[in-house]
């Protein structure tokens, strides 16, 4: 599924292509069947040139929805389509996997965009049928006339990540949550950090590298990269982590370390993990455990951190690590 991180980027993209004048349609994967590319909830932006970002399919049937998304556009209808190797429009659009993808097709205003660019959590509902679409988020019901199963499922998708189709009186809503994008917080500007940081981007995760060390937080070191030159525990203090965050220390320095750590377990972060050898490790768990730190808390810290794929390279560490952040993610959101 993409990410909220991916979701700012497309909207970023979209309002840099309207303030060129551009005619926009946003395609979304609402469902799909069997072995398909991309999962529901995936989204691409069409502009009136046949322009594209983002994707709903991996390739297989992108020809075939940019051609609808501008008839969208001209027209200003929405559509909803389906592949699949079965039916005449799957097979002329090469979708080949075995699977079926269902693809919601609407214009994208200046309305919409603002919706998707809202800072705080919140669930987007479209009457399939009808093109209607309205925002339900923390304190706000969302616009009048609305089933009230469609609001409950949007209640009970907020901190979510995973979309649904509800069905109600014969007509179909996709329900689709968009949280804000996961965190990374990096305790240690490192070579491994550099490695890291451009890796996260990639995957969607915003990242703050933390270190107090200004010389080593140079813009040069981090390009675009958050950074915070503070005492790990005072940086931790300020950034809050929460259960879409996860933490990683780099430092080899007990000191920042160990501080950081510590601020990190006692935190709802849904990764927590310390580079170093097992022998390292050791010892930081006896300085930790002096420290007052319970083996509860100790147990949630991945050490070595990653996973364990050979790596001695800097950047095949921050892979490794990166792995393991995101299969810890991918568990806090049951498995998509």
């Amino acid at each position: 599924m993409q990410t909220s991180s991916d979701s700012d980027d497309l909207m970023k993209t979209a309002r840099a292509w309207r303030a060129a004048g551009r005619g926009l349609a946003l395609a979304t994967v609402t469902e799909t069947w069997r072995s398909a590319p991309c999962p529901a909830g995936s989204r691409m932006i069409v502009d009136d040139r046949g322009h594209f970002a983002g994707s709903v399919s991996g390739g297989c049937i992108e020809t075939s929805v940019i051609s609808e998304a501008i008839e969208s556009i001209r027209g200003g209808e929405t559509v909803t389509l389906r592949y699949g190797v079965s039916d005449e429009m799957g097979q002329a659009a090469g979708l080949t996997c075995g699977g079926s993808i269902e693809v919601h097709v609407e214009p994208l205003d200046e309305r919409l965009i603002d919706a998707l660019e809202r800072p705080t959590p919140l669930v987007r509902a479209i009457d399939l049928d009808s093109g209607a679409w309205t925002m339900i988020g923390q304190g706000d019901p969302g616009e009048e006339g609305w089933p009230e199963a469609v609001r409950e499922v949007a209640r009970e998708l907020s901190g979510r990540d995973a979309p649904e189709i509800v069905a109600r009186d014969e007509r179909r809503f996709f329900i689709q949550p968009d949280q804000p994008p996961a965190r990374l917080i990096v305790v240690g500007a490192v070579r491994v950090a550099q490695s890291l940081a451009v890796l996260a981007r990639e995957v969607g995760l915003r990242t703050v590298v933390v270190d107090p060390r200004p010389t080593y937080l140079i813009e040069e070191r981090f390009p675009g990269v958050a950074r915070v030159a503070d005492w790990p525990d005072a940086a931790l203090a300020k950034l809050s982590p929460d259960s879409r965050c996860a933490v990683v220390t780099l430092t080899h320095d007990a000191r920042p370390d160990d501080a950081g750590l510590i601020a990190a377990v006692r935190s709802p972060a849904f990764y927590v993990g310390a580079l170093g050898s097992r022998r390292t490790h050791a010892k930081r768990v006896a300085r930790l455990r002096a420290a007052g730190l319970s083996e509860a808390e100790m147990a949630r810290i991945d050490a070595p951190a990653g996973l364990d794929i050979g790596s001695r390279r800097p950047p095949e560490i921050a892979l490794s690590i990166l792995a393991a952040v995101i299969a810890a993610l991918n568990r806090e959101r049951g498995g998509e």
